[in-house]
């Protein structure tokens, strides 16, 4: 008969009972397997890189985000593990050196020092939450511990604690904190910060650094401490830390992009977790120049924004209104969506097609004149005309009759057919057929597609449809590539608005009829950004105008979206910029079919001088020092530009404008002669008089 040695027989009943327990956790395991279902976390909608534009609390009012471990600071989870869990990469889930430790510490202060709950077992009991403190539920959370172990790595159960971690309120998790607590994404986080939030979870509400600013500041500096004992940080740095103020608020979440956000929600509603082509830092930057600009403007005025990517289609910012929230503003309605009239902003794709056709060039002469176009008779801005213009004047001065002479040439229809082509299909009066009045804001369409319209313009001629949500784009050629480059090298003249800090942006803008909408279009090489400005109820604005009202707008979104501005394209081969006397016969001056017909009926009267009036006596005051102030001179009819003369010398400079300025040399007789660009002259004789001059 075989006889056992005792080593032999004690490690056999080891082997058996170690077996016999395996056996006991497996049964336990299928019969009682842990909640490890992951409780539901807040619906986010987000950036395309990934940052929160806003988010939705959980249904029981929790605001709790998933998290992975490279979206956290890494040197606050190794704080947390240092601090809270030292041996949490070697255990099973239970640290028996922890549990004995906090045993002997409790029977020689008669009160619980130190904790031994690992990691893995605080994340059992924030899955099974109870009430209860005692032996029995500290037994149910270590074996609850080891059966997470068996199913999760290490890496798994570090992101589930760090999902569900109370920091406070209604805060759980660690981006929830970091979002509430600094303002901030939990991807960096200094060192007071990271501190104080490893210290928030054990005593939660009464660490609050909202309500409890000096417990939380103490808990704070207690893990600093215990980081130094443990050589893992060094004494400047802590005290460095400890100089900062633990937060005396909680910040609101995010709430950007709101109206792409709400439709994205609204199209969607179980998805948990949407994401935009919207950059988070240009969204920022344009919603606050919104905010400001409509604080400048007025209470009911309100101003919407589209920026998009010209080679992707990607729509980096949207700003609906200038606060959702406003009723005085209809804040609520995204106006990037509203069909309104967009005054001049289409002019632009008018002249593309001339330029197409070889009907004109940017030196060709064209006529603004008083004119009859079968019964439709447009008029300038200013009620005023300039006579003889180039086309690159007529364009930059959005000069109406130009527009339309250029668009009866080419047709209407066929400017509506190229924007169909583009994806946008202009909103007409009753279903009428496209007439010369598009123009001149005779049409409706939306920011969002004046936007898409203008990445023909920025993109070589060729249109791009635009999203906010990440996909394939479709393309549609707008213009040929000469045509375009023209258009925007005209564009890319215009004078921006005094004190406009981008440069290098080509730009148009447009007033509705009635003052009612503002606009502004602006592009570079790589992006496309459009302004309204109005009310949202489409009350007329007295003084509302694109260039005061919306430009500025535009330079200040440029300026502030953080972007780069991106040299316009080069000109292509065969586009070229020529001096009217290299034009070929043809182009030198505009000349559409039926001008003939047209002109003779339409002609401008002879120009009257209409002040000073013939024989008027005049009295002029002087300002200061000797200097007399100018005297302003009008005239009715006649054709510009016009040339002034004062006693048979000529008055400096070449007027386009039926008002001029002219300083007497002194006071006596004078004879004012005006000569238009047919030749037609006026005269007035008047006495001026010159009172004592200012001293």
């Amino acid at each position: 008969m075989m006889r056992w040695k005792g080593p032999a027989l004690a490690l056999s009943m080891t082997a058996v009972l170690g077996t016999a327990a395996m056996a006991g956790l497996d049964a336990l395991d299928r019969a009682y397997p842990p909640p490890l279902e992951p409780p539901p976390t807040s619906t986010e909608v987000v950036d395309r890189d990934g940052a929160l534009l806003r988010a939705l609390a959980t249904p029981e009012g929790a605001w709790r985000f998933r998290v992975s471990l490279d979206e956290i600071d890494p040197h606050f989870v190794d704080m947390l593990i240092a601090y809270e869990d030292r041996r949490f990469r070697e255990h099973f889930g239970v640290d028996p050196a922890a549990l004995a430790r906090a045993a002997v510490q409790l029977v020689a202060n008669g009160r619980i020092v130190s904790g031994g709950s690992t990691i893995t077992m605080q994340l059992a009991r924030l899955i099974e939450p109870r009430k209860e403190r005692s032996l029995t539920a500290k037994l149910r959370q270590m074996v609850r511990a080891v059966q997470i172990e068996r199913r999760l790595s290490k890496d798994e159960i570090l992101e589930r604690y760090l999902t569900l971690a109370p920091y406070g309120g209604n805060l759980e998790g660690i981006r929830a904190a970091t979002l509430a607590w600094f303002g901030k994404e939990p991807k960096r986080l200094g060192v007071g910060e990271a501190a104080l939030l490893v210290s928030l979870p054990q005593l939660p509400e009464r660490r609050r650094p909202d309500r409890h600013p000096q417990a939380a500041e103490v808990a704070r500096d207690r893990v600093l401490a215990r980081m130094i004992a443990a050589g893992r940080l060094e004494q400047r740095e802590a005290d460095r830390a400890r100089d900062v103020s633990v937060p005396a608020r909680r910040h609101d979440m995010p709430f950007l992009a709101a109206h792409a956000a709400e439709r994205a929600l609204r199209e969607n509603p179980g998805t948990a977790r949407h994401q935009l082509t919207i950059s988070r830092r240009v969204q920022e930057g344009l919603e606050a120049v919104a905010r400001e600009t409509a604080a400048r403007l007025g209470s009911r005025l309100s101003v919407a924004m589209v920026m998009a990517d010209t080679q992707t289609g990607d729509i980096l910012a949207e700003v609906g209104s200038a606060g959702f929230f406003d009723g005085a503003r209809a804040g609520w309605v995204d106006m990037t969506r509203a069909v309104r009239s967009p005054g001049s902003t289409l002019k632009p794709f008018i002249y593309g097609l001339a330029f197409e056709e070889g009907l004109v060039a940017q030196e060709t002469i064209i006529e603004d004149r008083p004119s009859n176009f079968g019964g439709y008779r447009p008029r300038n801005f200013d009620l005023e005309y300039q006579g003889d213009v180039s086309v690159r004047t007529a364009l930059q001065m959005s000069l109406n009759v130009p527009a339309v002479r250029l668009l009866d040439a080419v047709g209407p229809t066929r400017l509506a057919a190229r924007f169909r082509r583009a994806g946008v299909t202009l909103a007409l009066p009753r279903d009428e057929a496209p007439g010369l009045a598009i123009a001149l804001g005779g049409a409706g369409l939306s920011l969002r597609d004046l936007v898409r319209l203008y990445t023909g313009l920025a993109n070589r001629g060729e249109a791009i449809a635009i999203s906010n949500v990440a996909g394939e784009r479709e393309t549609a050629p707008l213009l040929d590539r000469r045509a375009t480059w023209q258009v925007a090298d005209m564009l890319s003249g215009i004078a921006p608005p005094e004190g406009a800090g981008a440069k290098g942006v080509a730009y148009k803008t447009g007033t509705s009829y009635g003052y009612r909408d503002a606009w502004s279009v602006g592009f570079d090489g790589r992006h496309v950004l459009g302004v309204w400005v109005g009310r949202p109820d489409g009350a007329a604005v007295p003084g509302l105008s694109g260039y005061a009202s919306a430009a500025p707008v535009l330079f200040k979104a440029f300026e502030r979206s953080g972007l780069p501005v991106t040299p316009l394209p080069r000109a292509p081969a065969g586009a070229l910029r020529m001096a009217r006397a290299h034009l070929p016969m043809m182009q030198r001056r505009f000349s559409a079919p039926g001008d003939a017909l047209r002109q003779p009926g339409v002609a401008e009267p002879a120009p009257q001088i209409v002040f000073p009036p013939q024989g008027a006596r005049v009295e002029l005051a002087s300002g200061a020092g000797s200097a007399a102030i100018p005297l302003v001179l009008k005239l009715q009819g006649g054709r510009a530009p016009f040339r002034w003369l004062a006693n048979g010398r000529p008055v400096e400079g070449l007027w386009r404008r039926r008002t001029a300025n002219w300083q007497p040399d002194g006071a006596g007789f004078s004879t004012l002669t005006v000569i238009d660009a047919a030749g037609r002259t006026a005269s007035v004789k008047v006495f001026i008089e010159q009172d004592a001059p200012t001293p």
